[in-house]
């Protein structure tokens, strides 16, 4: 498995200081999402990937539910 170095970087801020903000989560796990990482990394991001997409926040092909997001986060 070869991670592309931007994702990775992402990876290393995320375990070093978590998300910045939701919005910022949400793009993350995204991109996690559609590139299939959330499923090939450790645990943690498989469960957070299921329970944003349970949320309806992101679909299954990573894409986000930004009218949901307002709805209840506002921009």
């Amino acid at each position: 498995m070869t991670i592309p170095t931007e994702l990775v970087n992402r990876i290393f801020e995320y375990e070093e200081h978590g998300s910045k903000s939701l919005e910022w989560h949400l793009q993350f796990f995204g991109d996690l999402i559609s590139s299939g990482y959330a499923w090939q990394l450790q645990g943690h991001y498989g469960r957070e990937a299921n329970a944003i997409i349970q949320e309806g926040l992101i679909s299954t092909k990573g894409e986000i539910n930004w009218e949901l997001y307002e709805e209840h986060y506002e921009l």
